[in-house]
């Protein structure tokens, strides 16, 4: 098959705040991070792989959002699908995206200072303790992030933009 006609064949899956998505073939994902953060995984030997974006590290007391709205239960969704392959969270290729600081006009001692980090935190410990390998991050800093993952090869690219999304 020619790259023009696999181009034409590709899949835009966009995800918003709290979705998540696993799949394989000619698909890419993408989202538009701020103070959200995204984890990418891809299993080379098996091209496929996924996307979450989170908006907190847990849920808490909080009741009204989706399940892909947290860090610890995205995490769940992943290790849902890692099983299901019959694969080990240490096969994937895993990096991690977002956690920008878009109150940056806030006072330093502001709760919404705190979003971003506590994201970044929680979505690198989880990481860590179901045992994927992080292989690359791009965190923090003052500027929203649109992340790509093409799930044919393991591609991913971030675009950075301005200091806060308008």
């Amino acid at each position: 098959m020619s790259a023009i006609t696999r181009m034409s064949q590709v899949q835009e899956i966009k995800l918003a705040p709290g979705e998540f998505y696993f799949g394989g073939g000619y698909s890419r994902i993408h989202t538009l991070l701020g103070s959200c953060v995204a984890i990418t995984m891809w299993h080379p030997q098996k091209c496929v792989g996924g996307m979450c974006h989170y908006l907190l590290p847990s849920r808490g007391m909080n009741q009204r959002l989706g399940q892909g709205s947290y860090a610890d239960e995205a995490l769940n969704m992943f290790l849902d699908k890692v099983h299901q392959l019959h694969t080990r969270p240490c096969d994937y290729e895993v990096k991690l995206f977002g956690g920008g600081n878009m109150f940056e006009g806030y006072g330093e001692h502001s709760s919404h200072i705190r979003v971003p980090q506590n994201n970044i935190v929680a979505g690198a410990n989880l990481l860590m303790q179901y045992g994927f390998r992080v292989k690359a991050t791009d965190v923090g800093g003052p500027f929203h992030r649109k992340i790509f993952l093409e799930l044919w090869n393991g591609d991913v690219w971030v675009q950075r933009g301005s200091r806060k999304v308008q």
